[in-house]
């Protein structure tokens, strides 16, 4: 099988040098890369072109669409059978393609999506945030962790689908809001077979700090108010989880400004909640073996949820009101 890698880039060259550089050392070699240059003022091509001896590429510029339809472009463009997506702060692992070829193979799939996690060398805030997006603590629990597979949404950096799937697709038809999910729910509606591959995992190196990771959180909350509005099915109780979180504790805030502390209901809302961030605490040092990871666990996981659920609530608002 030949795979064609598409990466959309806006203006992250010293990551796509990263990137590719863990392409360059597969395991599988029976792949292009191809990159889209989505309007970015900080070019990439140079460090592109470091990599043609080592990597069969192709290299566009476009002026910005956004990331979804700069995907589409590069699966226009794409040799492939089948294509496979991943973001910019993407690092591959060696056997990935080859992990994702058996698994098309033997499950027969038409699509898939795979899950993130971190490196060891990454930085404590980075292995933080990964923790909260990927814990069951947090929102982790509906993102690369399911039991049934086929109810997996893939998410855009780290996602595929065949050539035939795009053609009858369309590809993406929204740039940047939940983009990736929606096209998820529509190739599972048209009738291709999309799971969850594990063994198809990437290193996400997430460079957020930590104001620009909560901004992510809640534009992750409005995204899956955005996907409803093609899907009427996509809103899920389970989604609404990181909004009963956020104004959990805002009425627990707002009892404890009004209420005398020995009132009962309001000790019980405390033990609650301090019960979370404990488990978080110790679930996160444990996994990553760092007392500072699991501290930081919790700013990062408590910001995460609420920004989500903020970001779902003021969306789901303006839906109401607006359409």
């Amino acid at each position: 099988m030949y795979f064609s890698v598409i990466i959309p880039v806006f203006n992250r060259p010293s990551e796509i040098k990263d990137l590719l550089q863990s392409l360059s050392q597969q395991d599988y070699n029976n792949f292009e890369v191809v990159i889209v240059e989505d309007g970015s003022e900080i070019i990439c091509k140079g460090v592109v072109d470091e990599f043609k001896s080592r990597l069969e590429i192709q290299y566009f510029y476009i002026p910005n669409a956004g990331q979804g339809f700069a995907r589409n472009f590069g699966m226009r463009k794409a040799k492939g059978e089948f294509f496979v997506l991943f973001d910019s702060d993407c690092i591959i692992p060696q056997s990935f393609l080859s992990s994702l070829f058996n698994a098309i193979q033997k499950r027969n799939l038409d699509a898939y999506g795979g899950p993130d996690t971190a490196d060891s060398n990454f930085s404590i805030l980075q292995k933080a945030m990964n923790y909260s997006m990927t814990s069951i603590l947090t929102t982790g629990g509906i993102r690369g962790k399911l039991k049934d597979k086929s109810k997996y949404q893939a998410r855009g950096y780290n996602m595929g689908l065949s050539k035939v799937a795009f053609l009858k697709s369309q590809g993406f038809v929204d740039p940047n809001k939940g983009e990736d999910i929606e096209l998820s729910i529509r190739l599972k509606k048209m009738g291709f077979k999309l799971e969850l591959v594990e063994e198809a995992y990437v290193y996400h190196n997430r460079k957020n700090t930590i104001w620009s990771f909560f901004k992510q959180g809640f534009s992750f909350g409005q995204n899956r108010i955005n996907v409803s509005r093609y899907h009427s099915g996509a809103l899920k109780i389970v989604h609404f989880m990181p909004l009963a979180f956020l104004l959990y504790w805002l009425m627990l805030l707002f009892s404890i400004l009004v209420f005398p502390i020995t009132n009962l209901f309001l000790l019980l809302g405390i033990l609650i909640f301090a019960s979370w961030k404990i488990a978080v605490f110790l679930h996160a040092t444990f996994q990553n073996k760092s007392v500072l990871i699991g501290f930081l666990s919790i700013i990062t996981s408590f910001g995460q949820l609420s920004a989500y659920g903020l970001g779902l609530m003021m969306e789901g608002i303006k839906k109401i009101f607006k359409g």
